[in-house]
């Protein structure tokens, strides 16, 4: 076989670079970050246990609502796993399988929101390390968690609630992350951010994931 010709070799990477600058995960421009979205719209995750439909409510968190519907209308979601799901607690998703994309939005957070409807059962909301560190992640409530509205002094507004699936949610395997009495380490966040799901299905194989995320129903005023 020929060796590729340095102008051709050129050529290709121009092309990778152009079609990274124009991908929304790869590039996240500003002004489409700060778009309103809908008053409220239905989520429809396709996961490894079976469909979870949820619905987002704008009011109880405007920017958090805005930030889902756009990674979930630009397939953000799309094969993630389960990372971090403890039993009888909760179960956390929201680290993209391609390295390149956690590269893409790390720091690109939301600004902290009061807590508006409590971490009940089915409720989902956006984890978070600290002050002003929502992005990616989202959690949902396997169970009742109500100091989840006050911990850290400002607690974790929930931006939706799941309205189907609720059985598959439970049967999500906490294998490597163990039940609240009993809490496993699980997954590293810092080796899923740069080896992906490259690095999960060689060390945790049988996590749950999401197939597929999509905005199946929408209502704006």
């Amino acid at each position: 076989m020929r060796p590729l010709s340095p102008a051709l070799v050129l050529a290709a990477v121009a092309a990778l670079a152009s079609c990274s600058r124009g991908d929304p995960l790869l590039s996240p421009r500003a002004e489409r970050l700060t778009r309103i979205g809908p008053d409220s719209f239905d989520v429809r995750l396709e996961s490894s246990r079976g469909p979870i439909v949820f619905r987002v409510r704008r009011p109880w968190s405007p920017l958090g609502a805005d930030r889902v519907y756009y990674l979930v209308k630009h397939r953000y979601y799309d094969d993630a796993r389960f990372f971090r799901v403890v039993g009888g607690f909760v179960a956390q998703w929201g680290l993209s399988g391609d390295p390149r994309v956690n590269g893409a939005w790390e720091g690109r957070s939301i600004p902290d929101e009061p807590v508006q409807a409590s971490n009940t059962r089915g409720r989902i909301a956006f984890a978070r390390g600290g002050p002003n560190t929502r992005s990616v992640q989202l959690y949902l409530n396997l169970v009742d968690n109500p100091r989840l509205d006050t911990t850290t002094t400002f607690g974790f507004p929930p931006i939706g609630e799941v309205l189907e699936g609720m059985a598959a949610a439970d049967s999500l395997t906490f294998e490597y992350g163990g039940t609240r009495a009993d809490r496993k380490p699980g997954p590293s966040q810092d080796s899923i951010r740069v080896a992906g799901n490259a690095y999960l299905a060689r060390q945790f194989p049988r996590l749950d994931f999401i197939r597929t995320a999509r905005v199946v129903r929408e209502w704006r005023r």
